[in-house]
C-alpha cells in the first residue's frame, strides 16, 4: 500500500472514538491511505469498513488536494483491478473522494438515461461496466472514463434522452483529468483512444464490406484488443437475448478481421494484371520503370494508404494522381484518375460514413471538434439514443439501446 498502513486490518476495526482517531492521524500523516482503504474494499469481499472510519474520510477529504497526484493515480490504478471495485467506488463517491479526483464523474451520479420512469442512472452503468471488464489497466481505465462525455450531451426530446457525440467529447474532457493525474504518455494515449472509439465496434453489421473491415481493423489496431473487451464490458442490458445478441456481434467482426488478415497475409496486395495495365494505360513499353511503379503500389498497400487487390483502374488512378509517371499530360492524368473512383482521402471519408450507418438512414450533426468538454458548455445535437433495458426499441446511432452500453 501507498501509505504503508494495513489497510486490510484497518477494515477490521471496530466502529469506535479509538478507531476515528487513529485513522484521523494515518489521514494526516498521508492521506493517500483514503484511496488504500477503497483498495482493500475492492481487493476484499466489497465491505466497507466501519461507520468511524468513512465518517473521518468524509471529513477529511480536502486533504486529498495536497497529496502526490502520482500516488494517488497509483492507488487508484490499483483500486481498479480488484473483483469489487463497484463497492469501492461507491465508497469514493459516499466519502466525497470521487467529486475530489474526478469531479467528472460525479457528475454522472443521478444522470438518467431515460425519461419518465426510474432508471439506472450513468454512475450505476459505469460501476458496472468496470467491475465486468477484463483485469486489465488500461481496459479499466477506459471503463471509469468511457461515459464522463454523457454529462455536457445530454438532451431531451419528445423521443427521449440522447447523448450523441458522447465519445469525442469524452476524449477531450479525458485531456483535463490527464492534466490533474500524471499519467505517462502511452497509457494517456491508450486511455483516450479507448474512450473516443468504444462504440466504434457496436457500430457493426454483417452489411460492412470486406473494405470497411479491413479499414476498421488498421484504424483500431493500436489498441483492438482493449476495445474488443471494452465493447464486450460496455454491455449491461438485463434484456432477454439482447446482451448475447451484441456479443455475438463483436464476435463476428473479430472473426472477419481474422480471416481477412489471414487471407490477406496468403495472397499477393496486387492483381495479377495491374503490370499490363500500367502498360496500357500510360502507353509504357516493358521496362525497369513497371516494375518501380508496381514496387511503389505494394508500398502504399502496406502503408494503408491502398487497399489490396481492388481493380486494375483504382491502382492505375492512383498512380495518375502520384506524378511518378513521367511525362504524363495534365489532361490524361485527371481523365485516368477520374476512371479509377474515389481516392484516398475520399475513399476514407466514403467508408467512415458507412461505418457510421450514414448510407443506412439521414446523416445526424456531430459533435462540433471546437467543444472542449466542459459540461458548462453543453451541446444540443440530437440522436436517438433508443429504449433502456426494460423497453424494446431500437439501438441508436452509437450502438446503444438506451441503457444497454450506457
Amino acid at each position: 500500500m501507498s501509505s504503508g498502513v494495513d489497510t486490510a486490518n484497518l477494515l477490521r476495526l471496530p466502529n469506535d472514538a479509538d478507531t476515528a482517531d487513529r485513522v484521523r492521524a494515518w489521514v494526516a500523516a498521508s492521506p493517500v491511505l483514503l484511496f488504500d482503504v477503497a483498495t482493500a474494499i475492492s481487493a476484499g469481499d466489497g465491505a466497507w469498513p466501519a461507520e468511524a472510519v468513512t465518517r473521518v474520510a468524509q471529513e477529511s477529504v480536502e486533504a486529498v488536494r495536497g497529496a502526490p497526484m502520482g500516488d494517488v493515480c497509483a492507488a487508484i490504478g490499483e483500486m481498479l483491478l480488484g473483483r469489487e471495485v463497484d463497492h469501492a467506488l461507491e465508497w469514493l463517491r459516499e466519502t466525497g473522494l470521487l467529486a475530489i479526483v474526478f469531479p467528472e464523474l460525479e457528475a454522472t451520479v443521478h444522470l438518467v438515461q431515460e425519461t419518465g420512469r426510474q432508471h439506472k442512472d450513468v454512475w450505476s452503468h459505469t460501476k458496472q461496466v468496470v467491475k465486468q471488464s477484463v483485469r486489465r489497466p488500461l481496459v479499466r481505465w477506459a471503463a471509469l472514463l468511457h461515459d464522463i462525455g454523457k454529462v455536457p450531451t445530454r438532451t431531451f426530446t419528445d423521443e427521449g434522452v440522447h447523448f450523441h457525440g458522447h465519445a469525442e467529447v469524452g476524449a477531450r474532457m479525458f485531456d483535463k483529468v490527464s492534466q490533474r493525474l500524471p499519467f505517462d504518455r502511452d497509457q494517456r494515449r491508450s486511455i483516450r483512444f479507448l474512450i473516443r472509439h468504444h462504440l466504434r465496434s457496436n457500430q457493426y453489421s454483417d452489411q460492412w464490406t470486406d473494405s470497411a473491415v479491413r479499414r476498421f481493423h488498421r484504424e483500431m489496431a493500436p489498441q483492438l484488443h482493449d476495445l474488443l473487451d471494452l465493447s464486450r464490458a460496455d454491455i449491461t442490458s438485463k434484456r432477454p437475448g439482447r446482451r448475447k445478441q451484441i456479443l455475438e456481434q463483436i464476435a463476428a467482426l473479430s472473426e472477419r478481421m481474422e480471416r481477412l488478415a489471414e487471407e490477406d497475409a496468403r495472397l499477393p496486395p496486387l492483381p495479377g494484371g495491374v503490370g499490363i495495365a500500367i502498360m496500357e494505360t500510360f502507353h509504357l513499353p516493358p521496362s525497369k520503370l513497371i516494375g518501380d511503379l508496381k514496387r511503389f503500389l505494394e508500398d502504399q498497400v502496406t502503408a494503408g494508404t491502398l487497399e489490396a487487390r481492388r481493380e486494375d483502374a483504382y491502382y492505375v488512378a492512383h498512380l495518375a494522381r502520384s506524378g511518378r509517371v513521367p511525362g504524363l499530360d495534365p489532361d490524361q492524368a485527371r481523365q485516368i484518375a477520374a476512371a479509377g473512383g474515389l481516392d484516398s482521402d475520399a475513399s476514407a471519408e466514403a467508408e467512415a460514413a458507412e461505418m457510421a450507418g450514414d448510407f443506412a438512414e439521414p446523416r445526424v450533426d456531430v459533435e462540433p471538434e471546437k467543444h472542449d468538454g466542459d459540461p458548462a458548455r453543453p451541446h444540443d445535437g440530437p440522436a436517438a439514443c433508443g429504449a433502456d433495458e426494460d423497453a424494446v426499441g431500437q439501438m441508436d446511432p452509437d450502438g446503444h439501446g438506451g441503457h444497454d452500453h450506457g
